[in-house]
């Protein structure tokens, strides 16, 4: 645990006396609030359980979270210091872990930036508490999952803007297979079984039904073994560079 709080330490300084993390929570802030109410219409609807707020998450995760994972690896691969952090008294997985909880920290500081829709929705109304938790539950095991994805693609990369774009289309993959009118396409074309398969995969899937208050263990195993699994991934590129 003390080398997984070194690199986590190490990251978390490396993300807050740049300017990234703060052009991204600022970014992140300013889109989900404001497409949830110019765009969603939230006032008008009167959505007490914020479930237009979080359905444009998926798609601003696409950007986000390969922005703050881009780097995890990727720089360290440009500048040769992967070697060199490898050959330290320090197991991959301790590193893989410090460094995904750092960005993990940044995911949970953009979303809380964004509580003061929260405050407005109880001003407004009395909303369901329990929906709105699970749907920023759900918005914040999204985010890791493409967090997790970018940080597999940036271990094979030297370069952090071609992890950037390659993982935006991944995320968008994951993202679009879940989207309604491409799953009616499928239904209608009587591909069920893909149909069935792309929904229990899509990010926007997931977390559109835990915004509606569904927080089934399903749906929370999925995301985390998705989370777990682009780790395990991270791990087995980086021990194949130490070979």
């Amino acid at each position: 645990m003390r080398n997984v709080w070194i690199v986590f330490k190490r990251e978390l300084v490396a993300y807050f006396t740049t300017p990234l993390a703060y052009v991204l929570i600022v970014a992140f802030t300013f889109l989900s609030l404001s497409l949830a109410f110019y765009f969603g219409g939230i006032i008008e609807a009167g959505d007490a359980s914020l479930g237009r707020f979080f359905n444009f998450h998926p798609w601003i995760y696409m950007i986000f979270g390969p922005a703050i994972g881009m780097r995890l690896w990727a720089e360290e691969n440009r500048t040769g210091t992967t070697e060199l952090l490898l050959t330290m008294p320090i197991s991959p997985w301790e590193a893989i872990v410090g460094k995904f909880a750092a960005a993990a920290v940044t995911l949970c500081a953009a979303l809380t930036f964004t509580m003061g829709i929260v405050i407005t929705i109880y001003h407004l109304g009395s909303p369901d508490g329990a929906t709105i938790w699970s749907g920023y539950i759900g918005s914040f095991l999204v985010g890791l999952a493409s967090i997790a994805l970018t940080c597999a693609f940036s271990a094979l990369t030297r370069n952090p803007i071609t992890c950037l774009i390659v993982s935006v289309i991944l995320c968008l993959v994951f993202t679009l297979i879940g989207y309604g009118p491409i799953i009616d396409f499928m239904r209608g074309a009587n591909l069920n079984f893909l149909a069935d398969i792309c929904t229990s995969m899509s990010f926007m899937w997931h977390l559109t039904e835990m915004a509606r208050g569904n927080m089934l263990i399903q749906y929370l195993v999925y995301l985390i073994t998705f989370t777990a699994f682009c780790l395990f991934l991270t791990s087995v590129f980086i021990r194949s560079r130490r070979a």
